[in-house]
């Protein structure tokens, strides 16, 4: 096998990866768009998201949304965006807090995780729309 063909399988396979990361997000983004109704249906109130910076400290953010895991480290907007709230953050974030930016839902939450708090997105959602209640 050439240097070339080795390159191009390599191509291939994150191309192929990418493409199903995508399609897991069109259809989790179903689920959460599902669970923003609901959740507006019943009335729940979002709160205000705090982010959990690498250093251990939680600092207020730019978002209110529904945490859906008991880490709080991941969470809805009642406009269907799904954030990781961890991120980096300097002294100053304490004070002035950080904005966050939206990621693609998974299917499955923290695969390949060891905090034990893993499983399917539609599991996730229905304890939180039973927390929120």
């Amino acid at each position: 096998m050439t240097q070339n063909s080795r390159q191009e399988d390599a191509r291939r396979r994150e191309e192929m990866a990418a493409a199903a990361l995508r399609h897991e997000s069109v259809a989790a983004q179903v689920l959460v768009d599902e669970f923003v109704a609901t959740a507006a249906e019943r009335g729940l109130r979002p709160e205000p998201l705090q982010a959990l910076l690498i250093n251990g400290k939680r600092v207020k953010s730019d978002q209110v949304g529904f945490y859906i895991n008991k880490s709080k480290t991941l969470a809805i907007t009642p406009d269907g965006r799904f954030f990781k709230l961890m991120t980096t953050g300097g002294a100053m974030a304490r004070f002035t807090g950080v904005t966050l930016q939206p990621s693609p839902p998974p299917m499955v939450i923290s695969r390949g995780g060891r905090d034990g708090e893993t499983g399917d997105l539609v599991d996730f959602l229905e304890r939180t729309l039973a927390d929120y209640a």
